[in-house]
């Protein structure tokens, strides 16, 4: 799983922002650093992880412990199930998770395969809503997991209808790691890509992120056409073909696309 999420460094100097809490920034980039890879650090590899300095990290972790968003034993810090509110208040807020649940729902019962909704987060791409199904893969994914933007379905999709000097440096702002050896890691065979995505309407990724696992992605349009996510279903590669996947699994996919975009104009 540490291949999936981006690795946080300390971002580019910016011009600060009077309005900005600066210690609040510390604090939420140091519970993102928690991971399946990292499910506890001691301080100074918490500092490290999110760019800031022990003392920093220090208070802002001390902070969260006594907020219940983080618990430590002295040596080592971990998430609390005080973070749990946050990621319901996500839930709970946010229409688009809820509104298009039953979608997945379905569409993960029809095609007996696990079913996602992702949104676009900076240069990754974030689960914002998942339906299981009763088989299970390797990659273990759930809601707030990150996808590499240049590999991943959903990734592409997100992509695809963007101008190119929109993508690009979306792109290049994280190296394009191959994670396989099946991984495109070329800005021009990305480019072949997107635009096989803009011809067909969905993309695929084949064992491209994990060996084993192929997935296909289309896109979920707002009544004006804006793209505001994508849709996915992964599947283990002993079961499909990607081909397989296109002729089985497209179709349904395509009716809860026409399904969410009248949802969308309700």
């Amino acid at each position: 799983m540490s291949k999936l999420a981006p690795d946080i460094t300390e971002p580019p100097e910016q011009p600060r922002n009077r309005d900005q809490m600066g210690g609040l920034l510390k604090g939420l980039r140091l519970m993102e650093c928690f991971d399946s890879s990292h499910v506890r650090m001691t301080l100074s590899q918490a500092a490290v992880r999110a760019g800031i300095s022990p003392a920093s990290a220090r208070r802002c972790l001390i902070t969260l412990c006594d907020a219940g968003y983080a618990r430590t034993d002295g040596k080592y810090f971990w998430l609390g199930h005080g973070a749990l509110r946050i990621a319901h208040a996500y839930a709970a807020s946010t229409g688009l998770p809820r509104l298009l649940q039953p979608a997945l729902d379905a569409l993960s019962e029809k095609t007996r395969e696990s079913a996602s909704l992702s949104v676009l987060d900076g240069h990754a791409v974030v689960i914002a809503a998942r339906s299981t199904a009763r088989r299970t893969l390797r990659l273990g994914l759930g809601v707030g997991s990150h996808l590499p933007l240049y590999c991943s379905a959903a990734g592409r999709v997100l992509m695809a209808w963007l101008p190119a000097d929109e993508w690009t440096p979306l792109v290049r702002a994280m190296p394009m790691e191959r994670l396989t050896t099946q991984t495109e890691v070329t800005m021009s065979g990305l480019a072949r890509l997107l635009q096989a995505c803009r011809e067909t309407g969905y993309a695929t990724c084949d064992e491209e992120i994990e060996l084993g696992v192929r997935s296909i992605a289309i896109p979920l349009y707002r009544p004006d056409g804006a793209i505001v996510a994508a849709m996915s279903i992964s599947t283990r590669a002993e079961r499909l073909t990607t081909s397989d996947m296109v002729s089985q699994f497209l179709p349904t996919m395509l009716r809860s696309q026409d399904w969410a975009r009248s949802r969308m104009a309700a």
